[in-house]
This record gives C-alpha cells, structure tokens and sequence, in this order.
C-alpha cells in the first residue's frame, strides 16, 4: 500500500505544488487533485473523508443485507478539500459469490471515477445514451436519480452513472452480474449528513479493488 499521494486518473506519481506549479502534477495528466493514501477501513478513516469533502460521500443506507463498508478514498488536498470521493462495499453478490461497488462522487474532469471504471476519458458523459432510458435508479440524498450503464469498460465490471447534487455519481460493481444489484433501487446517503449514525457502519477488510482497480 503506497503512502503518498497519487495522480487519481492513473495511479501515477505526482509531484506537489512548489517554485512552478500551484497544484498538483502528474506527468502524464498535467494538473490534478491528488488521491490521498488509501488506509483500512474504520469509522475513523470515514469521518476523516466526510470532514473533508466537498462532495457527497455516498453509501447505500442502509447496507444490502450482509454487506459491508470496505474503504474510503479521496482526490484532493487541505487547500482544496475533496473534490471526488470513493466509498467501497462489498457483500454476497445477487447471483451467488462476492460482489463489490465503489460508489465515486466527483467534480467535472477529476478522473477517479473513470479510473475505477476501467476507462481512459475523465468523464462518463460520451459513453452514456442519455437519450435512452436509464437502465438503474436510486435514492441519492433523498432524490430520484437516474443511472445509465456506461459503455466501453472491461467486460469484468458493470459501470453506471448519472448526476446526482451537481457532481458526477459513478456506480461500478464487480463482477459484470452483480451490476442487477443497481436494479433494486438503492438507497443512497450522504454521509455529510449522517451525523452520530456514522458510527453505526458496519467495516470490513479493505477491497484491493481500492487501491489497484
């Protein structure tokens, strides 16, 4: 597990802001919010992240049956807060096994929900028939949101994803078929607003999916 910041489109390493540059850079992706080092999953952990985000922190609440939180990441540094989030879940899958999901929350343009879909363009919005109807819906913050199934990510994951509060709101899950777990409407809470019930969340071990998508 590497203890430094990383670019949050590739992983790659980023250099801080100095004499030449006032943000973050990657040598690949030029200027970036920076993923902070991914840590086991706790409640501590969580409320570091929800402290400080700028942008929903989103988990199904409550949690499918057997599912538990498996991480927490965040792109962006304390002069920035966050600016895209990414909160892990793994639990038995809707068709036998395993599954997990990462539910990423983003600004325009941060790349970390695309990096975990498996996918080179910063955003979803190219990949997505917004002129068709979406394929998933859940409760986001107490609102109807639609979700569509975004194209051109490896077969090995299905990926979603819609608006939800202004940012971006990515679903992928693994494996591909566990994605029916998207048809049964989740509900999702912003754990910005979740107060004493984040203590309440139940953890698990943390999901390698995390750290190396």
């Amino acid at each position: 597990m590497r203890g430094e910041p990383s670019c949050p489109k590739c992983g790659g390493r980023v250099r801080a802001p100095g004499l030449f540059a006032d943000s973050w850079q990657c040598d690949v992706h030029g200027p970036v919010y920076p993923l902070q080092p991914v840590i086991p999953p706790s409640v501590e952990a969580l409320s570091v992240v929800v402290h400080r985000a700028q942008v929903p922190v989103w988990m199904p609440w409550p949690l499918p049956v057997g599912w538990l939180f498996t991480g927490v990441a965040c792109a962006g540094d304390d002069r920035s807060g966050g600016r895209a989030t990414a909160v892990a879940c793994s639990g038995p899958g809707p068709l036998g096994g395993m599954g997990e999901l990462i539910l990423v929350a983003e600004e325009l343009g941060v790349g970390l929900g695309a990096r975990y879909a498996g996918m080179d363009a910063p955003d979803p919005g190219p990949y997505m028939d917004v002129g068709k109807p979406a394929q998933a819906k859940v409760l986001a913050g107490g609102r109807p949101t639609p979700l569509w199934h975004v194209s051109g990510a490896p077969a090995d994951r299905a990926v979603f994803a819609g608006e939800a509060l202004g940012m971006w709101l990515w679903a992928v899950v693994w494996p591909e078929q566990s994605g029916l777990l998207m048809y049964d409407e989740l509900v999702l809470a912003d754990l910005r607003d979740a107060g004493a019930e984040i203590e309440l969340v139940p953890c698990g071990a943390l999901s390698p999916r995390l750290i190396e998508p």
